[in-house]
């Protein structure tokens, strides 16, 4: 009796997830199981540096949250750099965040020794967005770039080599956006370099700049 008395339990799976619109009643579909972006899962074998990192710029973006994380501190000011530079790669629609896009993270950010130096010699946002488009075009309008856009081979050796720069120099400091800016002027067929030098950047400009910002005790800002 107590077994023929027993009523059964709805099924949560069919209950849980019914529609509110009964319009939208016929177009339910499975829900779909929940997965964190492929940005945001845990780079458990990202070691720095390494002789071989062009990978790292074809298989996954780097994110300012990685770059904040690596054994060799950044400033705040070249995290923010970087996340700005992933953000005009998007605004861009750009598939990739190349030496162009780091260059305007940079300018963007505004308030570091590179960004004032830059500002300052008339290497302003407007006028590096013009030489862009003059020199690699407008993307399809009807493109969605990646929300973190990776590193072009371009941009990834210009991350390598503001921290072999930084090692080299002897100084235990933080990689900074003048590194940043300095990497990018050392990629001569990087779009990056070609814009600078379209906008009056040169190696007198680099030595006055490196020259600021070497020593110890420098602060990126």
């Amino acid at each position: 009796m107590a077994a023929n008395s027993f009523t059964k339990l709805p099924n949560p799976s069919t209950t849980a997830h019914q529609p509110l619109n009964h319009h939208r009643q016929h177009h339910t579909t499975k829900p779909k199981s929940l997965m964190l972006p492929q940005s945001l899962k845990p780079f458990t074998s990202l070691s720095w540096p390494r002789k071989t990192t062009t990978h790292l710029s074809t298989h996954r973006p780097i994110s300012a949250t990685v770059l904040s994380s690596l054994p060799t501190a950044w400033s705040w000011r070249a995290i923010k750099a970087f996340a700005m530079a992933e953000l005009e790669a998007r605004k861009l629609k750009f598939a990739n965040t190349g030496t162009e896009a780091l260059l305007l993270g940079i300018l963007i950010e505004g308030t570091s020794l590179a960004a004032k130096y830059l500002w300052a010699n008339g290497i302003t946002v407007f006028k590096v967005r013009e030489e862009i488009i003059k020199l690699l075009g407008k993307a399809d309008m009807y493109y969605f770039p990646p929300e973190r856009p990776p590193l072009t081979d371009d941009a990834q050796k210009v991350l390598d080599w503001a921290f072999d720069h930084k090692r080299k120099s002897g100084d235990s400091g933080e990689i900074t956006t003048s590194d940043l800016l300095l990497g990018i002027w050392s990629e001569v067929e990087s779009p990056g370099h070609k814009i600078l030098a379209a906008l009056g950047f040169s190696d007198e400009k680099v030595k006055e700049l490196e020259a600021s910002s070497s020593g110890p005790g420098f602060v990126d800002g």
